[in-house]
């Protein structure tokens, strides 16, 4: 039967305008050179919205009009990547970026070697997934292995091409690339939050994360994001020959690629690239926090392979941490989770590493006096990435005459309690027990509903100080008697929010004992030191009821790690704490118990090591990870046994015994260096 002539003339246009439409915002976009007007694009934008509306079976999922974003999504997928989506190894000295190419050629017998390099940008790694030249899936990087499903959400990025351009693309490829929002768009977008009284986004790479993992697609499409890709993660039917040539069929197909891309070129050219990348960094109008550079050649790729995190391959070259100066308007003190007490020092906001910063961490009252820090001081304060802002020092030809000392508080600011300094820590701590303690009750909870514990989805920070104040939540046991009228009451916090917590808690009732412990809280106790109590003992009574001789027979367990599970489990609250929690159902299966008889063949076994101060460039638990693979014990105490001492910023009186005992000290960069010689590289 033939199409009436009404249908088929709309047809007809449909199919016009949503050529036009493509052409247009890939001028605009991907290669950034409009030629319509904002008021003629939405125009031919509203024609073809109509026209849809008029004739649904017009419509198509790769039309410009999709990317408003569909229904509300009820969770994440999870998308496994058949290629790992790997993390880079690190370097910070041109040096370091020359052995490591000299490196790559001694693999290779000494062949010649090109490199690409471009812009690291400070976003969010995805996957994209094209069948016959059409988006069809979206995932993040995740943990390398396995991501979320994130193609609702992603389709509503206008740089993203839902149909690619141009012909000869495969059947089916992978492209990777990052998601991010550049400085110009995160400062509209939150001023236009704040004049309608809404919260504003931390800083852009945070709201980039964030707006992947809205649940409503329509949310994420108000979100200014943008992206470049970077890389092929597989392709069926095309074997391309270099990365180079693969970046020049990407932007042949519409696929928004860095015009700072640089390559093929020998490896001074490379050199000479990165360090131009660098200074440019502030006029880019985009995070960044170094360079990438690869092998060029595949076939060179492929014959290098990859370590089991890293590709040897690639690297990363990390530029400094952005430095800005201002003024330390006060110093406020803040209680954690184990009663330490903390200056923050209160700042004139500045701009600096990509994000607007009012506070900075002072670490404790011995890093104070040794920038010999006063209120109304000039200071210099860097970040980098999302490590805390940090005070470097203090510009002492700027100080005021009279300008006052920074003086530790004698009371808890929380509760009150009396503040103690005890002389073999670094940290001035709360005397009043946690239970007794409303900062350190809100922290705590916080802990127990992370990430590495019980992973509580949608109870963020806000909410936990909400059910503090509202007298809902004094300890982890009452989370699980929350129920939807006593939150959906609580400000901000509908029936469908409130059903979805009560439905989290359940599902994290179901834990593992390593998370349990971690959750728990207890001093010194990290992720590692949980795995490895839960992998001794089997299950929580045995280790509740251990004496601290017990205690330190668990690999890489020392006297005062010994002595700080001892204590918890022996006070009458923490004991009640477990009961309440296990009666409201939280359990864990029982493990088996694994025993370490024979360390001996690691590379520090037999050491000691000590980690003191603040570590930017990996967590103190990670750092920890790493020195136990290798054999050594960390302590938290410095004595004549103690082999090196790991020292940060802000490490106090155990940098100080180090010293006086003549150890070794290394600095972060010296541990990183380290490590890397043992073949551990750092993730992202």
């Amino acid at each position: 039967m033939a199409r009436p002539a009404k249908d088929e003339g709309a047809r007809l246009r449909a199919a016009q305008l949503r050529e036009t439409l493509e052409h247009h915002g890939y001028l605009y976009h991907v290669l950034d050179q409009p030629e319509l007007s904002d008021a003629e694009y939405d125009a031919l934008f509203d024609e073809l919205t109509e026209l849809e509306a008029e004739h649904p079976d017009l419509q198509s999922p790769d039309s410009p009009t999709q990317r408003v974003g569909g229904a509300p999504l009820k969770g994440f997928e999870q998308v496994a990547h058949p290629v790992p989506m790997l993390s880079l190894e690190k370097c910070t000295e041109t040096e370091e970026l020359e052995r490591w190419m000299a490196r790559a050629e001694a693999t290779l017998a000494g062949a010649s070697i090109e490199f690409t390099c471009e812009p690291k940008i400070d976003g969010v790694a995805v996957a994209l997934l094209y069948e016959a030249g059409r988006l069809v899936q979206a995932a993040t990087r995740g943990d390398g292995a396995t991501g979320e499903n994130i193609t609702a959400n992603v389709r509503t990025i206008d740089a993203v091409p839902l149909r690619l351009r141009g012909e000869g693309w495969p059947a089916r490829m992978e492209v990777r690339g990052e998601i991010y929002m550049s400085q110009d768009d995160f400062e509209r977008f939150n001023d236009a939050a704040r004049e309608a009284g809404g919260a504003p986004l931390v800083n852009p790479r945070n709201g980039a994360a964030g707006s992947l993992r809205q649940l409503d697609p329509k949310l994420a499409a108000t979100r200014p994001l943008t992206w470049f890709c970077y890389s092929l993660g597989w392709a069926e039917g095309w074997e391309p020959e270099r990365h180079s040539e693969v970046m020049a069929r990407f932007r042949e197909w519409g696929l928004r690629t860095n015009a700072d891309f640089s390559g093929p070129q020998g490896a001074s050219d490379c050199i000479a690239a990165v360090a131009a990348i660098e200074t440019r960094r502030a006029e880019l109008g985009y995070d960044i926090d170094g360079a990438v550079i690869k092998v060029d050649s595949l076939a060179q790729q492929r014959a290098l392979g990859a370590r089991s995190r890293t590709p040897r391959w690639a690297i990363a070259f990390k530029y400094p941490a952005e430095e800005a100066s201002t003024l330390v308007e006060g110093v406020d003190f803040q209680v954690g989770r184990t009663g330490a007490v903390t200056p923050v020092a209160r700042l004139a906001p500045v701009f600096v590493g990509g994000v607007t910063v009012s506070n900075a961490t002072l670490h404790n009252m011995d890093e104070v006096e040794r920038l010999d820090l006063r209120l109304g001081d000039r200071v210099r304060v860097r970040r980098a990435g999302d490590v805390i802002p940090q005070v470097m020092d203090v510009v002492l030809s700027a100080r005021r005459k009279g300008a006052r000392r920074v003086k530790l508080p004698t009371a808890c600011p929380s509760c009150g309690s009396k503040v103690l300094r005890l002389e073999e820590e670094a940290v001035a701590r709360c005397s009043s027990p946690a239970h007794e303690c409303p900062a350190q009750q809100k922290e705590a909870l916080k802990h127990f509903a992370s990430r590495l514990a019980l992973d509580i989805e949608g109870l963020g920070d806000k909410l936990v100080e909400q059910l503090v104040a509202e007298g809902l939540a004094a300890s982890a046991a009452d989370l699980f008697a929350l129920t939807v009228e006593q939150l959906s009451a609580l400000p901000r916090m509908g029936d469908k929010s409130a059903a979805n917590l009560v439905a989290a808690l359940s599902d994290a009732r179901h834990t593992t004992l390593p998370r349990f412990l971690f959750a728990l809280g207890i001093r010194e106790v990290g992720e590692a030191t949980a795995r490895g109590l839960a992998q001794f003992f089997g299950d929580l009574p045995p280790i509740m009821a251990a004496t601290p001789d017990v205690l330190e027979t668990v690999p890489d367990v020392g006297p005062i790690v010994a002595r700080r599970i001892h204590e918890f489990f022996e006070q009458p609250a923490n004991q009640a704490l477990v009961a309440a929690l296990q009666e409201s159902g939280v359990t864990w299966p029982a493990l088996e118990v694994q025993r370490v008889e024979d360390e001996a063949a690691l590379p520090l076994a037999g050491q000691t090591w000590v980690l003191t101060g603040t570590l930017e460039r990996l967590t103190r638990n990670e750092a920890k990870a790493h020195l136990q693979g290798l054999g050594a014990k960390v302590s938290g105490s410095v004595s004549k046994k103690t082999h090196r001492v790991v020292a940060g910023p802000g490490a106090g009186s155990k940098l100080d015994k180090a010293q006086a005992l003549e150890l070794e000290v290394l600095d972060e960069d010296q541990l990183v260096a380290f490590l890397s010689e043992q073949g551990i590289s750092l993730e992202e």
